[in-house]
This record gives structure tokens, C-alpha cells and sequence, in this order.
């Protein structure tokens, strides 16, 4: 992930089916005798080594734990009639196979399924689990999508035909629902905030069509930042991984659901992903009452703090999301929310990334009236921001449209530039009354390009000086000599970023 993204982007495999590792074959000097292990226990505390309670917090077995919990998750089958192409192209020639084609060959029972060129009927399995008595059960939006039939499963043999109340594609979630005969068994929601790695998790679902196999394993880390679909900070869990936990619950050691098992690494083993539960019950709400989620909206570009942009901001870490640009009649401008702000906490939330900030935002009711503190100048300052409605379509971004090469000399970052005509100022999407400099060429191997200044690339400002002419850049430029460290802010496109380097 290059420094240069606007916004966090989220690049990895959405794998669909999940599981969790099972408990490997514990020795017979863990499950020693009470004597042994009070034995130990004295040693580590004799040894000033670990806390007696570190031994004495590892269970005997999760039987007890499973019997309790088991009666609430289900099994998903699901049916959709596809048309198949004619003629499907397994594999090319420029580099391995997409794995989103992997997974949903192995999710839908493709490419070599039957019926190739006509209609078929296409079936998936996943998990999923009840969270009231009235039959509301989450799971994966991926294992109910565009679903013709939905057919639930208890663990007493009973099935229902389920209907489909909400789903959240960005965040694969999904909630179905299902009318029983009296009340129906259901999980606790916990707080997955709570985690830490380390922790005993367990996991409960249909892998390979096996029901209500129960796998054990840790948490292995929190926060992870895996895209390509799910908008989510996953838990990690040493996880087996096997089709069909997908939308399956993490438990912790109370018995309260702390995930939804979502994805795997491919290619990798024990390494497993659940979307935090607390995401899921912020969500559904909206899912519940609506059908589908409303998110909140800005007005901000933003982007990742590099350790030169830290310095270049006097900041003392590389914590918070930086604003490169205010959108003109947003919620941000009319907050008073200025380019170069970093954000540091919104709603009472810290903000460590741009990835934080994107989903406190994207996961806030429209018209809520939230917090926001920033850091401006070196200064603290708390804002009020009335959070407005997402318009996907309304800041379309673009990227910044290369001019043709200008040979002249370059300057000390390695630069040419030229004064915008309003004919250029057309070209690259600004206003034909538009002043400002134009990158044309940048020299190879230069800091400039090596920090991926582009042809194309209109500098706005140096070091906070405004450039509205090329006399501006000249005397900017002027001022910078080998060793030193700039702060361009560049407009590409729709999008503004701020880009920080030393001048080699």
C-alpha cells in the first residue's frame, strides 16, 4: 500500500469460509494432576516468572462450554439459479488465478460445475447464529447474497425457511430471520474490545456440511486491515480453515459471541478472520429497520501520516488521519474543519489511521452531532461535526492526466513546472480561471519521483506557502537545498494529498 492513497485502501483475499483451528492433542503433562500443576504454579511464583493465574486459566476442556452455546447456531444452505457462460476461461496466461475466482468456484460449486451454458442450480453451505428469540440470526453476506431459497438448520434437526431482513455487503454482514414454534434458543452478544491476543476463542459451525463442529483455538491478533471486500479491523484467530464456517460465531470463554467468522488467508494455515461483533451490533439497527445501511459522511479527503510528514507538522507520532481536503459545502467545512488538520478522536473514539476515521464515519447515523478533536498547528482543538449522507458518486475521483514531457532543466527537487492556461486548466479538470503551477516533468531517480510526484501533478503549496504562479514555485523552491525536507500539496485529479520527502 503506497503512501500516495487518499483514502485507506483495503487489498486482501475475502475468502468467505472460515473455521478455527482445532485444538491440537494437549500432552500429558498439561492435563497432569492437580498435585503437579499446584507443583508448577509454585515454581513459576518461586521464579517470579509468570502469575499462578496464567496456568490456572486454561480450561480442562470446552465441552460444557459448547454444550451451552451449540443449540444457537445453525446451519445455512442456500440455492440461486445462474445462467453459466458458454465458455469459461480457468486460468491465464499473465499470472496466477484471481483468487475471488477460487473462492467462488469453490463457494458455488464452479467452474466445472454442470449445466455449463444453460440455467443451473447453484448451492453454498455457511453458518450462521440466532441472536434473539424471535428467530433474528446473523451470518455472512456472502453466504445469503442473491439467494433464491434459504434454508436453516437447528442442531435439534429442526429447519426452517428463512427470509433475508438486511444485508451490508461492505461489511458482509447479513441478518436473516426465521419464525419458530415458541421461543428459540439464541447466543449473548460481547464486546470484542475486549480481546486481547492470546485470549481462548472457540468456534462453532458447519465446515464441509459437518454440523456443529466445534474448533479451539487463540486470538492471535486484533485490528487487522484485510480488504477486497469486508470494511472491517479483523480479529486473527489460529484458525483451521474449512468451507462452510463462513458466518459462524467466535465465542469467548463466557459464551458471548466476540465475532462472525468471515475469511482466511489463502495459503496460509491457522490463520483465520471474524468481523468484532461490537461492528455487527452497531449495524444492526439499521439492518433491522431499514434493510440495509445508511452511512455517514464527511467531506474530507484524508490520508496516512508518513514518518516525513510527521516531522514536516511538528508532530510527535504518525497517529491520527490527516486531512489533505475539505469538500466545499460539507459537513467538514461547515464544522470548521481545515485542510492540514489531523484528526485524533472522533464520537470519543481515538484515531490512530485513516482507516479509523473512514469506518467512525462510514458507521454513524446521518445527522448525528459527534465530536471531533484535531491536531492544528501543534495545538488540540475539539470541534462540533453534524454528519451528513454518503453519496458514493458525488466525489468521483480521478487521476491526474499526464502532460507531455517538457525538456527543460530541471530544479533542486528535480521538477519542471509551467503556469496553468486555462485550457489546461480544463484539461485537468479545474476551473478555467484556475492559477497554479503544473507539474510537466519529473527527473528520473530524483527524490521527487522516487516520493511519486507525477506529470500532471498541480503543487498547491511548499512548506504551507501558497503557489498560485510559477514565480511562487521559484521562490519556494529557492529556499530548499540538499538535506532539506518538503511538504508538497499536490492536486491529482479530484483528489488533493499531501506528499513529504527529503531533497536528495
Amino acid at each position: 500500500m503506497k503512501k500516495t492513497d487518499i483514502i485507506v485502501a483495503l487489498v486482501a483475499f475475502v475468502i468467505g469460509f472460515t473455521g478455527t483451528a482445532s485444538a491440537s492433542v494437549e500432552s500429558a503433562s498439561w492435563h497432569a494432576t492437580k498435585g503437579a500443576r499446584a507443583d508448577t504454579i509454585a515454581t513459576l511464583e518461586k521464579d517470579d516468572v509468570r502469575p499462578a493465574s496464567w496456568f490456572e486459566s486454561r480450561p480442562a476442556s470446552f465441552a460444557d462450554l459448547a454444550e451451552r452455546v451449540q443449540t444457537a447456531v445453525v446451519n445455512v444452505s442456500t440455492t440461486k439459479k445462474v445462467r453459466s457462460p458458454q465458455f469459461m476461461v480457468p486460468h491465464n496466461n499473465f499470472g496466477p488465478r484471481d483468487p475471488f475466482d477460487e473462492f467462488f468456484d469453490k463457494f458455488f460449486q464452479g467452474p466445472g460445475g454442470q449445466g455449463r451454458g444453460s440455467e443451473r442450480m447453484q448451492h453454498s453451505l455457511g453458518s450462521g447464529f440466532i441472536v434473539s428469540k424471535d428467530g433474528e440470526i446473523l451470518t455472512n453476506n456472502h453466504v445469503v447474497s442473491q439467494a433464491d431459497d434459504i434454508q436453516v438448520e437447528l442442531s435439534d434437526g429442526r429447519k426452517f425457511k428463512a427470509k433475508v431482513v438486511g444485508t451490508d455487503e461492505r461489511t458482509d454482514i447479513a441478518v436473516i430471520k426465521i419464525e419458530g414454534n415458541g421461543e428459540l434458543p439464541y447466543v449473548d452478544l460481547g464486546d470484542s474490545t475486549k480481546l486481547r491476543p492470546g485470549d481462548w476463542v472457540m468456534a462453532i459451525g458447519n465446515p464441509f456440511g459437518l454440523e456443529h463442529t466445534v474448533t479451539v483455538g487463540v486470538v492471535s491478533a486484533k485490528g487487522r486491515l484485510l480488504g477486497g471486500g469486508p470494511f472491517a479491523k479483523f480479529i486473527q484467530t489460529d484458525a483451521s480453515i474449512n468451507p462452510g464456517n463462513s458466518g459462524g460465531p467466535l465465542f469467548n470463554l463466557k459464551g458471548e459471541v466476540v465475532g462472525i467468522n468471515t475469511m482466511i488467508f489463502a495459503g496460509g494455515q491457522g490463520i483465520g478472520f471474524a468481523i468484532p461483533i461490537n461492528l455487527a451490533k452497531d449495524l444492526m439497527p439499521q439492518l433491522l429497520k431499514t434493510g440495509k445501511v445508511t452511512r455517514g459522511w464527511l467531506g474530507v479527503s484524508i490520508q496516512e501520516i508518513t514518518p516525513e510528514l510527521a516531522k514536516s507538522f511538528k508532530l510527535s507520532n504518525e497517529k491520527g488521519a490527516l486531512i489533505a481536503e475539505v469538500f466545499s459545502g460539507s459537513p467538514a467545512a461547515r464544522a470548521g474543519l481545515k485542510r492540514g488538520d489531523v484528526v485524533v478522536e472522533f464520537n470519543d473514539k481515538p484515531v490512530e489511521s485513516p482507516y479509523d476515521l473512514s469506518l467512525s464515519v462510514g458507521n454513524t447515523l446521518v445527522d448525528k452531532k459527534v465530536k471531533i478533536k484535531v491536531l492544528r498547528e501543534g495545538k488540540r482543538e475539539e470541534l462540533e461535526v453534524k454528519v451528513g449522507k454518503a453519496d458514493a458518486d458525488k466525489f468521483a475521483r480521478r487521476g491526474s492526466a499526464p502532460l507531455a514531457p517538457d525538456r527543460g532543466k530541471s530544479d533542486v527537487l528535480g521538477l519542471v513546472v509551467k503556469q496553468i492556461t486555462p485550457h489546461e486548466a480544463t484539461r485537468l479538470d479545474l476551473p478555467a480561471d484556475f492559477k497554479g503551477v503544473v507539474v510537466t516533468r519529473v527527473e528520473p531517480q530524483s527524490s521527487s519521483e522516487r516520493s511519486e510526484v507525477r506529470s500532471g501533478d498541480v503543487i498547491l503549496e511548499i512548506n504551507g506557502a501558497k503557489i498560485t504562479t510559477v514565480a511562487d514555485y521559484d521562490a519556494a523552491s529557492a529556499k530548499l537545498k540538499k538535506g532539506d525536507y518538503v511538504r508538497l500539496l499536490i492536486k491529482r485529479g479530484s483528489a488533493s494529498i499531501y506528499l513529504a520527502y527529503k531533497v536528495m
